[in-house]
């Protein structure tokens, strides 16, 4: 009997799973739809799933794959050797694998669609300025040309395309999801797409020819981890060539219908290929208004509180001496000047992505009101009061707790405050990093040009915001005397 016993209890701990299995997206509709495909995949299979969409852009993607933030996500061939690899003579998948395995990577194989980057034109433009081939741009005149961030900077994008068809022209950046709707409205003429876009149907767009053969192949396929459970990584492998280019265009294209859901539309692709028996439940707005707000006041309040710790620790130091209170108030507004994006992308090679370089990043940016009002609160507070305490013999930290903090109160709060409703909003950034919150909606709500999505994610984080000015009025009538209360509100 405790044979059998012990035999159960090894079968039981062989199907526990302690860790779920971290899968992350890029900022694009077939990214989301591709992520989730395998997430349904893998939960169908037993396994624990932890989403981490929206990640922006491929080297955030691939540094979060190498630091453990993530296990698997969805990629191309060509982006693999151009941007990450940054050995574009490799064109064969075996030689791609070989490279990837030198840091312990591994490419599943493909999915079975080319999703290849290419250049496309409204009809009219395309026929206004004679537009069939690339090299057509070498001779056409000015026009209104508008790229992704993230094209306009690779090497198999437009700096590369220039170089190979030898022209050089003017563009600006813009929001992949945008702009489609920009080219729609004719405030561009020309844009990138990807091949398999299901809005280059809907939009009647005309692809220009790559007539000298610039763009590579993209053929999609997850890229995981090694150390990832094998029976993950073959559950995953089940989806290996169930789409061609068609199919993969038609999905794009079903998830421009504000009906409908990346999630529910990867339900249907996986149930359609027989992989799935079960359709998945359908997650309401209210069970991720709840997971959102959560996550997005865990970011905050943490961040908050190390920045209250620290800023009024600092400044209450430093504000008698004006060289290492100037310097501190230097540092912490230098920090303010770094972009809310770029200070997040410096911190992933050191922390990686998720809800730790989130909350650095707001910890710093809400150092410098906080450190400010509390240094100037303490220099304004006159003289005398500090020459009674002396003459009843206060510690510097009875002068602090009893005299100085009191009076500087009023002020301390104001900083606090602004510093609070400043990280409820730079915090919807950290979703581009994977750490969640009502950023989560509103990255997806980009990606797919869904305004609702959006919304969901901006009207919530801006509730919070009044929420926290009315719960800063709450703390200050508690801890603020009331002839002093008027002090404490900003101006």
């Amino acid at each position: 009997m405790n044979i059998h016993r012990l035999f159960l209890l090894i079968l039981i701990a062989g199907t526990v799973r302690a860790e779920p299995v971290v899968i992350g997206s890029k900022t694009f509709a077939e990214s989301y739809i591709l992520a989730e495909a395998g997430a349904q995949l893998l939960e169908s299979r037993g396994f624990e799933v932890d989403r981490r969409f929206g990640l922006n852009g491929t080297s955030i993607a691939f540094e979060a794959l190498q630091n453990g933030a993530i296990d698997v996500y969805p990629e191309y061939t060509g982006t693999i050797t151009e941007v990450i690899l940054k050995r574009p003579e490799l064109t064969e998948l075996g030689d791609i694998r070989r490279a990837l395995d030198d840091q312990g990577l591994l490419l599943l194989d493909p999915l079975g669609f080319n999703n290849a980057y290419a250049v496309a034109a409204s009809t009219a433009s395309a026929k206004r300025f004679s537009l069939s081939r690339i090299s057509d741009l070498r001779t056409a005149p000015p026009m209104r040309i508008s790229f992704p961030h993230e094209f306009m900077n690779r090497e198999d994008g437009w700096p590369g395309l220039q170089a190979h068809y030898k022209f050089v022209r003017p563009a600006n950046s813009i929001e992949h999801g945008l702009a489609y709707e920009a080219i729609n409205a004719d405030q561009v003429d020309l844009i990138a797409v990807y091949t398999s876009d299901g809005q280059i149907i809907q939009s009647d767009l005309v692809i220009l020819e790559d007539d000298l053969g610039f763009f590579p192949d993209y053929l999609a396929a997850f890229l995981a981890r090694k150390d990832v459970d094998q029976n993950a990584l073959d559950a995953l492998a089940t989806l290996s060539g169930r789409l061609d280019d068609q199919r993969m265009r038609e999905l794009n294209l079903a998830v421009l219908d504000p009906d409908a859901s990346y999630a529910a539309i990867a339900n249907g692709f996986l149930r359609d290929e027989g992989l799935i028996a079960v359709t998945e439940r359908n997650r309401t707005v209210y069970d991720d208004l709840i997971k959102n707000t959560q996550r997005h006041l865990k970011l905050t309040f943490i961040a908050l509180a190390f920045a209250i710790f620290t800023g009024v620790g600092i400044a209450s130091f430093v504000y008698p001496h004006k060289r290492l209170a100037d310097a501190f108030l230097y540092f912490t507004g230098l920090l303010q000047t770094v972009p809310s994006i770029a200070l997040l992308a410096l911190l992933i090679p050191v922390v990686g992505v998720g809800q730790v370089p989130a909350i650095i990043a707001l910890f710093l940016y809400s150092l410098l009101p906080i450190a400010r009002s509390t240094i100037t609160a303490m220099l304004a507070i006159p003289q005398g009061y500090r020459q009674v305490a002396a003459a009843m013999a206060m510690t510097r930290a009875e002068e602090m707790r009893y005299v100085l903090m009191p009076l500087a109160m009023p002020h301390v709060l104001a900083g606090i405050r602004t510093a609070a409703v400043i990280s409820i909003g730079t915090a919807t950034l950290a979703a581009f990093i994977g750490a969640g919150g009502l950023g989560d909606p509103i990255v997806t709500g980009l990606a797919l040009n869904d305004t609702r999505l959006i919304l969901q994610g901006a009207i919530p984080a801006a509730a919070l915001a009044i929420l926290t000015e009315i719960l800063f009025g709450l703390i200050e009538r508690s801890l603020v005397v009331p002839h002093m209360r008027s002090s404490a509100r900003p101006t």
